[in-house]
């Protein structure tokens, strides 16, 4: 079961609004392994805590919750993780919310993750960042997380990109957003629900508010603002999995529980369409060398591919025109990295209609070992199959054979299926 959720389309059916211990815990109820996530979490040189998990009930429902245990001074802490409170009266928070500024975490993030798990992490946090600096009026370098820099939220975050990367998901979508209502208690004291960072981060997406309590936190925002391509109802599919992640409490209206679901597109006319944005900037004055981080700070922010293109400028300048495209809701963070990471001074914007295959993962096996082939429309009638390149190029490098070698073993596996 746990190889057919790769590539799948993600379904989030935050009906109860969405937080990141919920998030993580749908992810794993869903089927991804552990291990993939626990994996990824040990590379951090962040102590003294233990990821536990458990089935609860909440409501008529069970689910899987997630527990951040925090050891300190060797006195065991039960630190029960509840975004949908930013402070909870029941638990002394600033032993462990320090005040962690952004270009502190995302240094150790680059510094000991890698691949798609670390584009998925910086994606969250910057998206954040770029937030609070924007609220608060500091760079997004100097931003303070308060909440989200403590321990058990890295944890959540880092973990959620780590499930996402694992199940490398076709299409990420997500129903209309509930914030919820009343006040919540934060580090700059008491803010209206839904919290002026959540709003902001949803900025793009549909929304509903109501409520009594915080469904939505800033951190669930930052995940949906990083995953999510488009809002609306549930797509049609072929079920594969269904995941529930529990919240901490018991809510009077709603089981506090967020569904998961992964699918397959069933047929060929269930090709997606939607509306993208393209981010352009003309650039003419900065070292070649910058590309490279350019582009990865691009795609951080979350676009979906992003490119260069020779051009001429003024004064027969050989200048590169940067592109990106992003889901609407990402607009603002991809500019922003543009703006910080080239040498350019503005940015154009612009919104297209794009038709995209449902694409999902296949693995085959080859005399070097076993390769993802991704595969655009239905499986029995494929339009496209291309071998992922960077698995064929390592077992290549392992054996010691051209890598064409094992890429051309791969598509004959899949066509020989």
């Amino acid at each position: 079961m746990s190889e057919e959720l790769r590539g799948t389309e993600l379904y989030f059916d935050c009906f109860s609004g969405i937080a990141g211990d919920m998030t993580l815990g749908a992810l794993l109820d869903l089927g991804v392994p552990e291990e993939a996530v626990r994996g990824e979490l040990e590379k951090l040189p962040v102590e003294h805590y233990r990821l536990t998990r458990e089935r609860v009930r909440r409501g008529a429902l069970v689910g899987t919750k997630i527990h951040v245990l925090i050891d300190e001074h060797d006195d065991h802490h039960h630190h029960d993780h509840d975004e949908h409170h930013h402070h909870d009266p029941r638990h002394s928070h600033g032993a462990h919310h320090h005040h962690t500024h952004y270009r502190d975490i995302k240094a150790m993030l680059e510094k000991h993750l890698a691949g798609e798990v670390l584009r998925r992490s910086l994606a969250i946090f910057d998206r954040i960042a770029v937030v609070e600096a924007r609220l608060h009026g500091v760079t997004v370098e100097d931003v303070a997380f308060h909440e989200v820099g403590a321990v058990d939220s890295i944890v959540d975050i880092v973990g959620a990109a780590a499930a996402l990367a694992w199940l490398r998901p076709s299409r990420v979508t997500a129903r209309r957003v509930p914030l919820g209502g009343g006040t919540v208690d934060t580090a700059h004291g008491k803010l209206p629900v839904p919290a002026p960072a959540t709003l902001e981060l949803l900025a793009g997406a549909e929304i509903e508010a109501g409520g009594e309590t915080e469904l939505t936190t800033p951190t669930g925002a930052g995940i949906l603002a990083a995953s999510v391509s488009g809002y609306g109802v549930m797509p049609s599919m072929r079920v594969v999995a269904v995941g529930w992640g529990a919240g901490d409490r018991e809510l009077a209206d709603r089981p506090n529980l967020l569904r998961v679901v992964a699918g397959v597109r069933a047929e060929m006319a269930d090709a997606i369409s939607d509306e993208v944005a393209v981010v352009e900037a003309n650039i003419d004055d900065m070292n070649p060398e910058l590309c490279e981080p350019l582009l990865e700070a691009v795609f951080a922010a979350g676009a979906l591919d992003a490119w260069f293109t020779s051009i001429v400028m003024k004064k027969s300048r050989p200048a590169l025109t940067l592109a990106a495209l992003c889901s609407p809701a990402a607009r603002d963070a991809v500019a922003t990295a543009i703006l910080r990471e080239s040498t350019t001074i503005g940015v154009r914007f612009s919104t297209r209609q794009r038709t995209v295959l449902p694409r999902h993962l296949v693995e085959v096996e080859t005399p070097w070992g076993k390769v993802p082939v991704k595969v655009a429309g239905d499986d029995g009638d494929a339009v496209n199959a291309a071998p992922e390149y960077e698995a064929c190029r390592k077992l290549a490098t392992a054996a010691g054979v051209p890598v064409k070698r094992v890429y051309l073993a791969a598509l004959a596996a899949f066509f020989r299926r």
